[in-house]
C-alpha cells in the first residue's frame, strides 16, 4: 500500500495560481467539516452491542407474499393484514402495476402478487385500483406469463393447477455429490429455497384460499396456461433437454408407486432439520424461511410445534411497523453494515483504538464462524473462519463479507492481540481457499458455476448458480494486497487474470451485488491501487469509462435497468452511493488531482444534509439481477463518508494504521502448524484408551480454538514457526505492520 501516491494536486498559474490557496483552503475546510459531521452521524447510530444495522428495503412482493403466508399459517389478523395491504396500495403505480425497484416500470410478478394479497385482504376486484391492476396484468402478459415460483405458490393454495409448475421432486437430494448435477451445484440461496419446495411438491398439502380470492380473471388466454413449457425452436438445446426431464418427472409423479420417494423425503427432511440449526431461520433469508415453515407444516408440525413456532418468530422479526403500515425486510445485514461503517470511520481518521471501533471489532470477532457449512462440500479439508451477512447464518459464511470484515479488523488496534491475530489468520485462510479454478471468487461456494442449471424450468429467478464475479474477486484481491500479498503471487496472478478477462470492451466491470457497472468498476480500481497497478491500460480504461458516464454536476447514477439493457450502463438518477463509488475509483486510478474526482467531491459536499448524511431514494443493491433488488439504507452515508475521507488522505499522503500484515509464507506456516497439531493430537488419541479419548479431543479443541459452531478465539495465540524462526503471530510480516501502524506510515 502506498497511501501517499498521486499527490500532484497542482494549482494553476498567474492570477489563478494566486487565488488557488484561498480556494483550496476553503475547500479543505468544507471537506474537514463534512467528514466530521459524517463521523458524528455514523457514530450516533452504532448499536449498544457494537454493530451497525441499517434497514434493508426491497419491493412489495414481500408484503404481498406475507399476506398469503399469514392465511396459510392461520394467523390472519385483520389489523395486521390491513397494515400490510395499506403499504402495498401506497406503492401502486399510476398505470396500475407495481415495480421491483424505485422509479422502475411495472413488473408482472409483483403486480400479480399484489393483486392476490389485496384480494385476500378484502379489496373488491371491482375497486378502481384493482381494475387498473387487472388491466396492467393483462398488458404485461397475463397470469400464464408469471414465473415458476409464483406458479408454485398459487398451486400450493389451489389457485393454479400443478401442471403449471415445473417438477421439483425431492429425489434431487438423492443424486450423489460426485454427479455432474446435484444439490450442491445449485447456489446456496437457491438450495435453501428449493429443498422445502421439493418437500411441498411431493406432499401437496390441501391448503386453499377462498374462492373469492382466486385469480382466474388474470389469465389473458387460459388455453396458454402452460406456455412456460413450450419447446425451443432448435431441437438440441439444454432447455429442451430439461423440458423432457420435466415431462418424465411429471409422469412419474402421477404414478401410484414411487420407489425412492420416502427415502428422498427423509433426506430432504434431514437436510432441512440440520440447516435449521445454528441459524436464525433457514439460510436467514425471507423466501427460504417462509418455505421452511410451509414444509414443516406439511410434514405435520403445525404452527404451535416448538420448531415451527421458532421459525415463525424468526420471520416475524423481519417486520417493520411504522405509520400504520407493516413492511418486510428480505433479511438483515448487520455484519456487512458494520464492516463498511468501520472502514469508513477508519478512513475518516477515527483513532484505531477508539472505543467504537474496539466494540465493533469485539462484536465481529464474536461472530466469526468456526463451524463447517455447505461451502465445505466443494472445499473439503479447510478450517472454517469466515463471516456471514446476517446475525447468525452459520451454514453460509460468504466471501464478500469476510474480505470486508478482514479489512475492517486490520485497522483496529485491538487490545487482545492474540485473539485478533488468530481470527485474521483463520479468516484469510478460509477466504483464500474459496478461490475458483478460473481465478475468481463467488459469494458462498467454490466453483459453483454449472451453467446448464440456468436452463432448468425453475431457473427463472436468475440465481441458480454462484459463479465468480468481478466485484467479489476485486474485494478479495484488495484485502490480500492490504495484508501484504504481492501481485506476483500465484493466487493474485490468477485473480488479476480473471479480472482482465471479465472487463467489458468499454472498460467497465459488471457489478453482481451492487448497481451496477459503476459499482463493479470502482471495486476493481480500488483493488488495483494497493498493488500499484492503477497505471496499467485496463485500469485506465476503467477510469476513462467512469469519466465518460459522469454527469455535468459531478454526480454518478446508474439505473437498475442496466442489468437488462446495456444501453443504460452508467445512466440513471444521480445517487450519493454511486457518486461515492465513482469517486473512489477515480481517486484510486488517477488521484485527487483528477478533475472528475474533484467534481464528484464537490457534488458530495454540496449535497450533504445538515445532520451530516445524504439522501437517496434509489435502490443501489442487487439480490438477483433482473429479478430482485435492494436498498441498503446505510449505503447513502457510509460510502460517501469513505470517499471524502479517502480523497483527503490520498491528497495529504496520510498513512494508515494496520494491526498486521500476514504474508503468504506466514499463512502457509500457520497452515502447516495446524496440520501438525492435528496429526499429533490424533496420534495421542490413538495411544490412549477409549475412555480418555473424548477428554483428549476436548483438550485439543480448546488448545486449537475449534468449536462445534460459532465461537471466538479469546485468549488464543497462534505460534506457527516460519522459515526464519519467527512465529506467524509474531513474525516479521505481522511485527512490521505493528511498528508501522504505531508510526502511522503503513
Amino acid at each position: 500500500m502506498t497511501p501517499n501516491q498521486h499527490l500532484d494536486w497542482q494549482a494553476g498559474t498567474g492570477a489563478a495560481a494566486a487565488a488557488a490557496p484561498l480556494r483550496r483552503q476553503s475547500l479543505e475546510e468544507r471537506l474537514e467539516r463534512a467528514i466530521e459531521q459524517g463521523v458524528d452521524w455514523l457514530l450516533g447510530r452504532q448499536a449498544p452491542g457494537g454493530y451497525w444495522l441499517g434497514e434493508l428495503e426491497a419491493d412489495t412482493t414481500l408484503e404481498s407474499d406475507y399476506i398469503l403466508y399469514l392465511h396459510v399459517i392461520g394467523s390472519f389478523d385483520p389489523i395486521r393484514v390491513e397494515k400490510l395491504a395499506r403499504y402495498i396500495r401506497q406503492h401502486q403505480l399510476a398505470d396500475g402495476g407495481w415495480n421491483i425497484y424505485a422509479r422502475g416500470p411495472s413488473e408482472l410478478n409483483a403486480t400479480v402478487k399484489a393483486y392476490l394479497g389485496l384480494k385476500l385482504a378484502g379489496d373488491s376486484p371491482d375497486a378502481p385500483h384493482m381494475v387498473r391492476a387487472r388491466q396492467r396484468v393483462h398488458e404485461l402478459g397475463g397470469l400464464e406469463s408469471i414465473n415458476s415460483f409464483e406458479r408454485f405458490y398459487l398451486a400450493l393454495v389451489g389457485a393454479a393447477d400443478w401442471g403449471m409448475v415445473p417438477a421439483m421432486s425431492p429425489e434431487l437430494l438423492l443424486l450423489p455429490k460426485w454427479f455432474y448435477i446435484n444439490l450442491y451445484e445449485i447456489s446456496s440461496w437457491s438450495r435453501g429455497i428449493l429443498v422445502p419446495m421439493a418437500i411441498l411438491y411431493a406432499l401437496r398439502p390441501p391448503w386453499r384460499i377462498p374462492e373469492s380470492a382466486r385469480l382466474d380473471e388474470l389469465f389473458r388466454d387460459p388455453e396458454h396456461r402452460y406456455k412456460a413449457f413450450a419447446w425451443d425452436g432448435s431441437v438440441f438445446t439444454w432447455r429442451n433437454f430439461f423440458l423432457c426431464i420435466d415431462r418424465v418427472m411429471k409422469f412419474v409423479e402421477r404414478l401410484p408407486w414411487k420407489p425412492f420417494r420416502q427415502r428422498a423425503l427423509r433426506a430432504a427432511e434431514s437436510w432441512l432439520m440440520e440447516h435449521l440449526e445454528r441459524t436464525e431461520g433457514l439460510a436467514a433469508i425471507y423466501p427460504a424461511m417462509m418455505n421452511s415453515i410451509y414444509a414443516l407444516m406439511a410434514m405435520g408440525r403445525g404452527p404451535d410445534d416448538p420448531l415451527t413456532a421458532r421459525q415463525i418468530g424468526e420471520l416475524a422479526r423481519l417486520e417493520i411497523e411504522e405509520n400504520h403500515t407493516i413492511r418486510l425486510q428480505p433479511c438483515v445485514s448487520p455484519l456487512w453494515d458494520t464492516a463498511i461503517a468501520m472502514v469508513a470511520l477508519e478512513e475518516a481518521g477515527l483513532p484505531p483504538d477508539h472505543p467504537a471501533l474496539v466494540r465493533a471489532a469485539s462484536w465481529l470477532l464474536d461472530n466469526q464462524i468456526l463451524g463447517s457449512g455447505d461451502w465445505a462440500v466443494k472445499n473439503p479439508g479447510v478450517e472454517p473462519g469466515g463471516w456471514a451477512f446476517e446475525f447468525r447464518n452459520d451454514h453460509y459464511p460468504d466471501v464478500d463479507d469476510t474480505a470486508f470484515i478482514l479489512m475492517a479488523l486490520q485497522r483496529v488496534d485491538y487490545p487482545d492481540r492474540a485473539r485478533m491475530e488468530a481470527a485474521l489468520l483463520r479468516g484469510l485462510n478460509w477466504m483464500v481457499s474459496m478461490q475458483n479454478k478460473n481465478g475468481g471468487w463467488g459469494a458462498f461456494d467454490k466453483d459453483n458455476d454449472c451453467t446448464i442449471l440456468t436452463q432448468v424450468p425453475f431457473a427463472d429467478h436468475n440465481a441458480m448458480i454462484d459463479p465468480a464475479t468481478a466485484d467479489v474477486t476485486a474485494r478479495v484481491a484488495e484485502c490480500l494486497a492490504r495484508f501484504g500479498w504481492p501481485a506476483s503471487h500465484p493466487v493474485m496472478k490468477r485473480a488479476l487474470h480473471f479480472l482482465e478477462q471479465d472487463q467489458s470492451e468499454d472498460g467497465s466491470w459488471f457489478g453482481r451485488w451492487g448497481v451496477n457497472y459503476i459499482y463493479g468498476t470502482s471495486g476493481v480500481l480500488r483493488a488495483l491501487e494497493p498493488m500499484g497497478l492503477t497505471g496499467k491500460p485496463d485500469a485506465q480504461r476503467g477510469a476513462d469509462w467512469l469519466r465518460a458516464v459522469q454527469y455535468a454536476n459531478g454526480g454518478f447514477g446508474e439505473s437498475i435497468a442496466s442489468y437488462a439493457d446495456a444501453a443504460q450502463k452508467g445512466r440513471g438518477a444521480v445517487t450519493a452511493s454511486q457518486t461515492a463509488w465513482g469517486m473512489i475509483g477515480l481517486v484510486a486510478a488517477a488521484g485527487p488531482s483528477d478533475p472528475s474526482a474533484q467534481r464528484a467531491l464537490q457534488f458530495l459536499l454540496d449535497t450533504q444534509t445538515t445532520p451530516g448524511t445524504w439522501e437517496e431514494a434509489e435502490f443501489t443493491g442487487t439480490g438477483f439481477p433482473e429479478v430482485f433488488y435492494l436498498k441498503y439504507h446505510l449505503y447513502r452515508h457510509s460510502f460517501p463518508l469513505y470517499a471524502l475521507a479517502r480523497y483527503r488522505n490520498v491528497a495529504r499522503g496520510t498513512g494508515e494504521f494496520r494491526f498486521a500484515l500476514i504474508s503468504p509464507d506466514s499463512l502457509e506456516a500457520w497452515r502447516s502448524e495446524r496440520r501438525r497439531g492435528r496429526r499429533r493430537s490424533m496420534a495421542r488419541m490413538g495411544r490412549w484408551s477409549v475412555g480418555n479419548a473424548s477428554s483428549a479431543a476436548r483438550g485439543w479443541r480448546r488448545r486449537n480454538g475449534h468449536s462445534a459452531g460459532r465461537g471466538n478465539a479469546s485468549g488464543e495465540r497462534v505460534a506457527a514457526p516460519t522459515g526464519n524462526g519467527h512465529s506467524a503471530a509474531g513474525g516479521p510480516g505481522i511485527q512490521e505492520a505493528k511498528e508501522k501502524g504505531r508510526r502511522g506510515d503503513a
